[in-house]
């Protein structure tokens, strides 16, 4: 049976989103330690908007929110499987507001922008690695 054609549009909506916000955050963090802030916030929306690309497709709705841990809650209810990925992404949420403000702490390390470049595209292909090929970008 085919699937809902809106479905499928919502959900390749968000996954094309989090593509950009990763090829984003990769261009930033090879922009140097100036960009890492920027880097890890785009880490963030990468590996937010892939979930909520995966709640998308199993018509599971969520609040507007940035917090990895909770949408990650509702992935896991759907698919235990990503656990143990929910929790090293859930790390990323401060990144939606940390570095985004005057006065805010320390850049990020370029360790710590690659590991959440890591941990991102981790989630954006684990999500990939759960849908059929029509949902995928």
């Amino acid at each position: 049976m085919p699937h809902d054609p809106v479905r499928i549009e919502d959900t390749r909506a968000w996954l094309r989103k989090a593509a950009l916000d990763l090829d984003t955050a990769r261009i930033l963090r090879d922009h140097g330690s100036a960009q890492l802030g920027n880097c890890v916030f785009h880490c963030q929306q990468a590996a937010e908007k892939a979930f909520k690309a995966f709640l998308a497709w199993h018509d599971e709705p969520f609040r507007k929110t940035h917090n990895l841990e909770e949408l990650g809650r509702q992935v896991a209810a759907l698919d235990p499987t990503f656990l143990a990925l929910i929790d090293r992404a859930a790390t990323m949420t401060e990144y939606a507001w940390q570095f985004r403000y005057p006065g805010e702490p320390e850049w990020p390390t370029p360790e710590e922008a690659e590991d959440a470049l890591a941990t991102a595209r981790e989630v954006y292909e684990a999500v990939l690695a759960r849908l059929p090929e029509e949902a995928r970008p």
